[in-house]
């Protein structure tokens, strides 16, 4: 427990010895530099139950901690605050606890599976798919830290009309082009061809609306839509021709994601694809439809209700016995409670699909599945560029390699700029580069909350200064400089170490790590753990410019100084592995 829960204890512990009160916790707020105390305890809630004044209670309350505990050295009430300045040794005692127990876990005994990424197999990844690629591989990080068992797994939607788009563009085009004679990393030849497919349609829906056709009817009587539908269901029946060139298409796809993935920095412990689970919903909607759960329309096309729940009437099957979305996310998740002994699984999608979820959920539970009430949907922002929004079909996204890339040779100018990392060899250099820039663009999205749109700037991210990955980067490696000048290794200090200001508030911030994670875990936000590390590295710059370290006379001083150093390198780097970012030792 940290100073701050043990005064919040002691205090209620107070209140209800006192005064007979019970369930009344006070705000304990910390104090920054410069206040007087080290926390301040706001009175204004028991003025009332006590009809006494603030400044009275706060005399009374601080008496009676100075008298009942050993915590508090000293105690002023100022307009119904009360101010504490706690005793030295509780301090170091935390800083000791703190190091003491890194790295240690309490198991929570519960699986949670996140599912991010689930990308469709007929174009790249693009900067949306970062975001949630990055929010849903860190938010599975924290909950680990946290003390969860953790499945990471995406499903590949790997079929459907869309998959048919690129398919058809690809066999129409008559080159037979492939990764290997084009140079093209897989997913991005198929991500053309799908380009290709779209304007192809939109010219075919222009001539039929010239020849007189309403719009509408257009887009369904266009010849290459008719296509894809056509192959759309020859891939159903199973025919060889369709099912190869499918297999052959996806498998440059899956390459070319998985270079996507590495250089990213993202892992998955399964993978499932839809061209299995979609039958699997089949098999579902046949139950739903004996159950009376479903209804089949005059067309053949089937159903639910949920007019009662609020929505809506929502497709499951097309007329013509073909699969949707619902179709496929329902047999995906009855299979993974089947195969998996989970408690809770977290789907990480954006906040276009907020509807889908509320659906799927709904259908879930009316089918009879209780665990549907573990299903929760991590609903997040799409990303923009100041450019405005991205459009895959008009091939106008921001290609996910491409803006690594970016993000890479923008960090290399920086540095090269600025005369950072110029002690190092190649080799490091080009580690350096890598780690310093995609850390400035899992940083900058990662530090906003989930539910916000944002824009990325991707040159506003990789500054060296503020509320930055680089920043932080930078303050870990002038920790490890500061280590390797001192050839440090840890060992306890003896004698009395009087803290200043700046060391009890990096002590304080360092004791706040545990409740950050666990506070990231249950909100799934990793903003928390973001904003917290960026907090945490200005105390420590404030603390390193205002005390003397290497030079400082004492040497037990030094040694306790240096231990601070560490403990918070140490938490810098935790707190950065949990937003899926590196670190660098020189810089």
């Amino acid at each position: 427990m940290n100073i701050k829960d043990t005064i919040q204890q002691k205090i209620s512990e107070i209140i209800q010895s006192t005064y007979q009160i019970n369930g009344i916790s006070l705000e304990v707020q910390e104090n920054k530099s410069g206040f007087e105390g080290d926390f301040t305890i706001v009175i204004f809630p028991l003025v009332k139950l006590l009809k006494k004044s603030p400044d009275t209670i706060g005399m009374e309350l601080g008496g009676a901690l100075a008298a009942q505990t050993s915590l508090v050295e000293s105690f002023n009430v100022v307009k119904g605050f009360l101010n504490l300045t706690v005793n030295n040794n509780f301090f170091l005692e935390n800083l000791k606890s703190i190091t003491e127990n890194f790295g240690k876990k309490e198991a929570k005994n519960q699986t949670v599976m996140v599912e991010y990424s689930s990308p469709n197999t007929n174009k790249p990844l693009h900067l949306g798919h970062i975001r949630n690629n990055l929010l849903g591989f860190s938010v599975a990080k924290i909950l680990e830290e946290a003390g969860y068992n953790v499945i990471k797994t995406q499903i590949i939607n790997d079929r459907g009309i869309h998959i048919c788009k690129s398919m058809l563009a690809w066999e129409k085009s008559g080159k037979q082009e492939n990764p290997q004679s084009t140079g093209l990393k897989g997913d991005k030849l198929v991500g053309n061809y799908y380009v290709e497919f779209d304007k192809n349609y939109k010219k075919e829906i222009a001539d039929l609306v010239a020849e007189g056709y309403d719009e509408d009817v257009a887009k369904k009587q266009a010849p290459s839509i008719k296509e894809a539908q056509q192959m759309l269901l020859d891939w159903e029946k199973g025919n060889d021709k369709v099912r190869n060139l499918w297999n052959e298409m996806n498998s440059w796809v899956y390459a070319g994601f998985n270079e996507t993935y590495k250089r990213l920095g993202v892992d998955f412990d399964q993978v499932q694809y839809e061209s299995k689970t979609y039958l699997l919903g089949k098999d579902l909607i046949q139950q739903g439809l004996n159950s009376g759960v479903f209804y089949r329309k005059d067309d053949g096309s089937v159903w639910v209700n949920l007019e009662d729940e609020g929505l809506d009437q929502k497709l499951l099957l097309r007329s013509d016995g073909t699969s949707v979305y619902m179709t496929q996310d329902l047999g995906t998740a009855v299979e993974r409670f089947k195969d998996n002994d989970i408690q809770k699984l977290i789907y990480t999608v954006g906040n276009e699909q907020d509807y889908h979820f509320q659906v799927l959920f709904k259908i879930l539970k009316k089918l009879g599945y209780q665990w549907a009430d573990q299903l929760y949907h991590l609903s997040y922002g799409m990303v923009e560029l100041p450019e405005g929004k991205m459009k895959s079909r008009e091939g106008t996204v921001v290609d996910a390699d491409d803006l690594m890339e970016e993000m890479y040779q923008t960090a290399k100018e920086k540095a090269q700029e600025l005369g950072k990392l110029e002690n190092l060899d190649d080799e490091e250099k080009e580690r350096s580069y890598e780690t310093v820039g995609l850390g400035a663009l899992k940083y900058f999205i990662l530090k906003v909350d989930p539910k916000k749109k944002m824009l990325f700037n991707p040159a506003e991210s990789i500054d060296f200064n503020g509320n930055t990955g680089p920043f932080i980067q930078y303050t870990y490696a002038r920790i490890q400089s500061l280590l390797g000048k001192a050839n440090y290794t840890f060992r306890e200090t003896e004698g009395d170490i009087q803290l200043n200001e700046y060391e009890k508030d990096l002590i304080m911030q360092l004791a706040n790590y545990k409740d950050i994670v666990e506070k990231a875990a249950e909100t799934l936000s990793p903003a928390h753990v973001a904003n917290y590390v960026y907090d945490l590295v200005k105390t420590y710059n404030s603390f390193y410019q205002n005390n003397q370290i290497l030079s400082q006379e004492n040497p037990e001083t030094v040694q306790f100084r240096l231990n601070l150093s560490d403990i918070t390198g140490k938490t810098v780097k935790k707190s950065l592995e949990l937003l899926g970012i590196g670190t660098v030792n020189r810089m």
